[in-house]
């Protein structure tokens, strides 16, 4: 699949948008980072989104026309907590589109945590203007996966 994207909104999520986003985070996360041990089973995954990402956090879906729920993000104040696309749907701007909204809905600026085995990640979040502040061996995190912090100020 190639191409803009064609047909693809991005709303707040509604309850019955748990399932599709925790679905596509876990996709997402099998293929983006395949060698990091995930804390959490699908299903503790699934009723994360269920009970505390969708509706106590905002969270914001990528839809398509034609394919239902293809990304997710969660904002928790200047924090940029969850950005993530179904594996298929990467390279089509969705990410650009939720980063926007991101800066929009934090004009002051915005912060997040990646792994740091996640190159592309890096890649992307410093094209949008973001800069690596700090780096930890992982200790702080449920992964414990080394990871980077990135901070964005306009």
């Amino acid at each position: 699949m190639s191409g803009g994207r064609t047909n693809v909104g991005v709303r707040r999520a509604l309850p019955s948008d748990a399932a599709a986003a925790a679905g596509v985070w876990l996709r997402s996360f099998a293929a983006a980072l395949p060698g990091v041990v995930r804390p959490r089973s699908d299903a503790e995954v699934r009723d994360h989104f269920r009970q505390v990402l969708v509706p106590l956090r905002e969270t914001w879906v990528a839809e398509a026309a034609d394919a239902g729920v293809v990304g997710v993000m969660v904002l928790e104040g200047e924090e940029l907590d969850q950005l993530y696309l179904a594996p298929e749907w990467r390279g089509r701007g969705i990410g650009d589109l939720f980063v926007a909204l991101a800066k929009e809905r934090s004009p002051g600026g915005l912060a997040l945590w990646t792994f740091q085995v996640n190159t592309p990640a890096h890649r992307f979040y410093e094209r949008h203007g973001f800069t690596a502040v700090r780096r930890t061996d992982g200790a702080g995190n449920e992964e414990r996966e080394p990871d980077v912090r990135y901070v964005w100020r306009p």
